[in-house]
């Protein structure tokens, strides 16, 4: 298995640790791979029965190759996907809302969000690979929401690891602000930064195209950019897939509420692998910039609106630039092209793709605002008597707009509700019960850094704190 930069055609035949360690590629593209494994169907017949785990064991040594003894990757993944990990066997139960639309319920992890199911795995295969290769790493991020505290309880007490995470000053929930502020380990430090994710996030982007000082501090990634994400969020759509259907020509639909869009770009990678994914289904909130996208073809970055939906408030998805690469016939000088133009006019027009996208990919979107999320975890709390976190509140919504015959319906939960109680309590009288390890999570000492926002003020912090690799 091997890998290609979205924008440089030089940038090729990279293995899965390279692309790992790597995060961001040097000229600003996103790595993926030359091409996509497949899904052997008698295998996929054989794990219906199985665990997590060995559905993980079957995936996601597809992306690693030969790069990291496969007995290796076996063992961490043991390690990453176990009960005492998750709170569940399961790691992933499915909960049926009514006889076609199911919930699969991700943030059974020790942040409470989607996010642990992939940070895990990343925080264990890392360490094992900067330990076989004496080296240190530095991972540098950025979070409208859950990233961060996944990422923090990936890493933290790893020796070899140090952890720069960039929030927004405004727009995270207390609950999520307090969890990031409460993890003090050392080789942990959160930057508190004014103005919204995006500028964090183009914060990011243009430190890591400052090469020298990339190789100074051994920057890497472990948001969404990073490959070892998206490959190990495969696994859950392929889990969900094997619950609710019988055969395997069983299709299903999926929906999947996006910010970064590192979420559906795994559901979408799965069905090119063979997995009958019928359609998938994007939900956003206000900042509906994917939702435009795919009814219109035309990509815009906007103000960014802040809502009760925070890690979906994002207005420049970067994990699409994957799935530009594919629609632009997986041609990185056309994607180059593209994008240095979509830097300048915050605009890309690809509505003559419009009708692939629809017809052959499936891809279909739609949007829930602050009343719409209320009333969804009302309704769902009165159906089923569970309560939701309002992001998951927005797929749900999204899942009634688009149920059309019997094939299951897959809405993709993102986080526990206890991370956004007032919207919680809005839409149903109540603050949901904690979780008994955050209780008075609040109270207890944090430890935030405060940043300018910009590139030089996140460089001199990083000097001043971290060792040179």
């Amino acid at each position: 298995m091997k890998y290609v930069s979205t924008r440089d055609p030089s940038k090729h035949n990279l293995s899965f640790s390279e692309v790992l360690l790597a995060g961001l590629a040097p000229d600003g593209g996103l790595y993926i791979p030359t091409e996509y494994p497949k899904l052997d169907k008698q295998m996929l017949k054989k794990l219906r029965t199985q665990s997590y785990a060995d559905v993980s064991k079957y995936v996601i040594p597809l992306f690693i190759g030969d790069s990291i003894n496969e007995s290796d990757v076996h063992r961490l993944l043991d390690q990453t996907y176990s009960k005492s990990a998750f709170q569940t066997a399961d790691i992933t139960p499915l909960t049926s809302i009514t006889p076609t639309i199911y919930l699969q319920d991700l943030s059974q992890g020790p942040s409470l969000a989607f996010k642990d199911l992939a940070m895990q795995f990343l925080g264990n295969i890392i360490d094992f690979e900067l330990h076989r290769q004496n080296r240190r790493l530095t991972i540098l991020g950025a979070s409208s929401g859950d990233t961060v505290s996944a990422a923090e309880e990936a890493m933290k007490g790893k020796a070899r690891i140090s952890v720069v995470m960039l929030t927004p000053k405004t727009g995270m929930s207390p609950f999520q602000k307090a969890q990031a502020g409460s993890i003090l380990e050392p080789n942990i430090f959160n930057l508190s930064v004014p103005g919204p994710f995006d500028i964090c996030q183009d914060i990011i982007k243009e430190i890591n195209l400052d090469l020298n000082f990339k190789s100074r501090y051994s920057i890497g990634a472990v948001n969404s950019i990073n490959w070892g994400r998206i490959c190990a969020q495969i696994v859950y759509y392929v889990v969900g897939w094997l619950r609710v259907t019988q055969s395997h020509d069983d299709p299903v639909d999926v929906v999947v509420p996006s910010g970064n869009f590192g979420n559906v770009l795994a559901g979408y990678i799965a069905k090119k692998m063979g997995l009958p994914i019928r359609r998938l289904i994007v939900s956003t909130n206000e900042n509906k910039v994917l939702d435009t996208f795919f009814k219109t073809g035309l990509y815009k970055q906007k103000d960014v609106i802040v809502t009760s939906s925070p890690s979906m408030d994002i207005s420049k998805a970067s994990n699409i630039e994957r799935y530009f690469f594919d629609v632009m016939n997986r041609s990185p000088e056309r994607l180059a092209k593209e994008m240095k133009v979509f830097e300048k006019t915050k605009c890309m027009d690809l509505s003559q793709s419009l009708s692939h996208i629809i017809q052959h990919d499936q891809f279909f979107s739609s949007m829930a605002n602050h009343e719409d999320r209320k009333w969804q975890i009302k309704n769902v709390h009165q159906l089923i008597n569970r309560v939701i976190d309002p992001h998951t509140a927005a797929g749900i919504k999204t899942a009634f707009d688009y149920v059309q015959d019997e094939v299951p319906i897959i809405c993709m939960e993102t986080a526990k509700p206890t991370k956004f109680e007032q919207t919680v309590k809005e839409a149903l009288g109540f603050i949901p019960d904690r979780p008994k390890q955050y209780e008075g999570l609040e109270l207890r000492p944090q430890r935030f850094y405060e940043c300018e926002a910009t590139v030089q003020s996140v460089k001199s912090f990083i000097t001043n704190h971290l060792p040179e690799d």
